[in-house]
């Protein structure tokens, strides 16, 4: 590694002594230009245009010098920190975006020039819908050909590290430090119930729902599973579990019985790791970074995955324009804004507006409309659906994308499109229902809190949390809830073309992993974007090997901008006042009603 630096550091050492003996040389070749032209009328004027000329020149060429991708380059990826779905948020961390990366190996494996790629990996806390995005990725970059190094310092410290690992299955080599261990411990759903405190507390959730699969009330009114409850969960971690077994027995050539016998020896020391074939060598990471040299063979150079996008340049020639819709976060009415948690919300002005404008563009083809939320507000669901037909209605087809999480109001706004695309981890579908309030009476009296109340209207105090639901407000409540599944079911039989009694079956508030989904018809593939845009071809009719142009909308404009509220009155940023707003949703207390009403629970995870 040391010797491997010094050339390096000479290399450089001599290029830089080269382009400054030409610098020095040039700028005397000017002086004697410029004192022979001196005598000359105009001649000065002109000497120094043309050295002008000569370092615009010479800078141009320093430049370009430094933007080269020299052969035999070895890739450097740091995936220790998640990688943000969202453009916006990728931005203000700092970092490369999902679709970014993905994009990147698929540029650098049709280069020539790079060699292989080694990856560092940490236990980021992202979605195992992103994991697969990622070996996707990964898996087509070593399929022209290319090495793929993984490198952890640990893959948990005596803790669970199962998605760190499921994305080293997708390298052709993976390492670990040999103090390290390999967390594979498989997957656990736990969800707390808080009804027992709030008894304690004097409060009293009022909710109900449709139907018995909408759990998202449960955890304020049970006190634990109910059966239905239990079932979903079960189904779900069952899925997520055979889809991490089958992707380590594929990656590691070993059979799905032995995996399983080793997550429940896990965690496994890095030597016992290697001795079970979940590990190829125990090595750190400049033993790595030394070895991916080796295989690249003489004269090998490391490029950050970053610095390699920026001096890479995409095939020019003619490409047929892609819109780029992002909707990320909870669904809320308004203009919203899509950015980190926890203010990062899906407003319907924005996506709307943004699907509104793609469809209008006369150069967009299609649309990718990539969604990654838990669902909110029902009414900002379906605006945000409606646009979706209006666009298909305008001739402009329409793909969504699913990430993570794409459920309720998530799959409500995507289940009008021409065609749906999830991952099998994606946890979509939820399609239900859930409203009411909290009762805080008797919290009050406990603290000695007393409400004094003067209105004028039956229904006036709907919404109070200091009483209960009258008579007449509770069969209100319960012909809305009704109102709201009927119009959500409908709307799926219509989108995705099945009988209204088949998406009953399937409906009933129900999650399911993308796997599942795409079973029941509920989505129509299993992919990422690599699958998203063929579609995107097919539904286009565009050949299959057509190039594509994705073009964001809306336009982006200025953190500065976007801090202060300003632009187009369409536009997707959020002034001080709505991200007010969307503080106090966020610190505001997890009761399902009113934005919430199509949100999903919270969904068990791969630690």
């Amino acid at each position: 590694m040391r010797a491997t630096q010094a050339l390096r550091g000479a290399r450089m050492g001599l290029l830089a002594l080269a382009a400054g003996a030409l610098s020095l040389a040039a700028l005397l070749g000017l002086l004697v230009l410029a004192t022979r032209a001196a005598d000359r009328p105009g001649g000065l004027l002109l000497s120094l245009v043309g050295a002008a000329a000569v370092l615009a020149v010479m800078g141009a060429a320093a430049a370009a010098a430094a933007r080269r991708i020299p052969p035999r380059t070895v890739l450097e990826l740091d995936l220790r920190e998640p990688l943000r779905d969202d453009p916006l948020a990728a931005a203000m961390a700092r970092r490369p975006s999902l679709r970014d990366v993905v994009e990147t190996l698929a540029r650098a494996g049709a280069d020539k020039r790079v060699a292989g790629l080694v990856a560092r990996i940490g236990t980021p806390a992202t979605g195992v819908a992103d994991v697969q995005e990622l070996r996707g990725a990964v898996a087509a970059f070593r399929a022209t050909g290319k090495f793929a190094l993984a490198h952890a310092d640990t893959f948990g410290e005596f803790a669970p590290a199962n998605t760190a690992y499921h994305l080293a299955c997708a390298f052709s080599e993976i390492s670990v430090q040999p103090s390290g261990d390999v967390g594979l411990t498989g997957v656990a759903a736990e969800v707390g119930f808080l009804r027992g405190a709030l008894d304690k507390l004097g409060v009293q959730p009022r909710l109900d729902h449709r139907h018995e699969y909408k759990n998202a009330k449960n955890v304020l009114t049970e006190t634990g599973f109910t059966p239905a409850h239990r079932e979903a969960t079960r189904r779900v971690v069952d899925s997520l579990f055979t889809q991490l077994v089958d992707a380590v027995a594929e990656g590691r050539g070993l059979p799905a019985s032995t995996v399983r016998g080793l997550v429940d020896r896990a965690p496994l020391f890095g030597a016992e790791a290697v001795e079970a074939g979940l590990v190829d060598r125990l090595a750190y990471r400049d033993e790595v970074v030394d070895r991916a040299e080796d295989m690249a063979g003489q004269g090998a150079r490391l490029l950050s995955l970053a610095d390699y996008r920026r001096r890479s340049h995409r095939e020019r020639g003619r490409a047929s324009t892609v819109a780029v819709v992002h909707g990320s976060g909870a669904v809320v009415r308004g203009r919203g804004r899509p950015g980190p948690l926890p203010l990062r919300a899906m407003g319907s002005d924005a996506v709307t507006s943004a699907l509104r404008r793609a469809a209008a563009d006369r150069g967009v083809k299609a649309i990718l409309f990539r969604v990654d939320s838990p669902g909110g507000s029902y009414v900002a669901s379906d605006a945000i659906w409606h646009a979706t037909v209006r666009a298909r209605e305008a001739g402009t087809p329409v793909v969504v994308s699913m990430g993570n999480v794409a459920g309720s109001g998530g799959y409500f706004v995507a289940m009008a499109a021409d065609r749906i695309v999830a991952h099998p981890a994606t946890l979509t579908g939820s399609i239900g229902v859930v409203g009411g309030k909290p009762v805080l009476a008797g919290l009050k009296d406990k603290l000695g809190i007393a409400t004094g109340q003067v209105h004028a209207g039956d229904h006036a105090l709907l919404g109070s949390v200091s009483r209960d639901f009258t008579d007449g407000e509770w069969r209100r409540l319960q012909r809305w809830l009704d109102r709201v599944y009927d119009d959500f079911t409908a709307k799926v039989a219509q989108g995705r073309g099945l009988p209204i009694e088949r998406v009953r079956e399937v409906a009933r508030g129900r999650i399911w992993t993308g796997a599942d989904a795409h079973g029941h018809g509920l989505v129509d593939e299993l992919g990422g974007y690599a699958s998203a845009l063929r579609a995107v071809r097919e539904v286009a009719g565009l050949p299959a090997d057509a190039r594509l142009r994705l073009k964001p909308f809306p336009r982006r404009r200025s953190l500065l901008a976007r801090a202060l509220g300003r632009g187009r009155g369409d536009d997707d940023g959020a002034g001080p006042g709505a991200a007010a707003s969307l503080w106090a949703s966020a610190l505001a207390p997890p009761v399902p009603g009113g934005e919430q009403v199509l949100r999903m629970p919270r969904a068990p995870t791969i630690r």
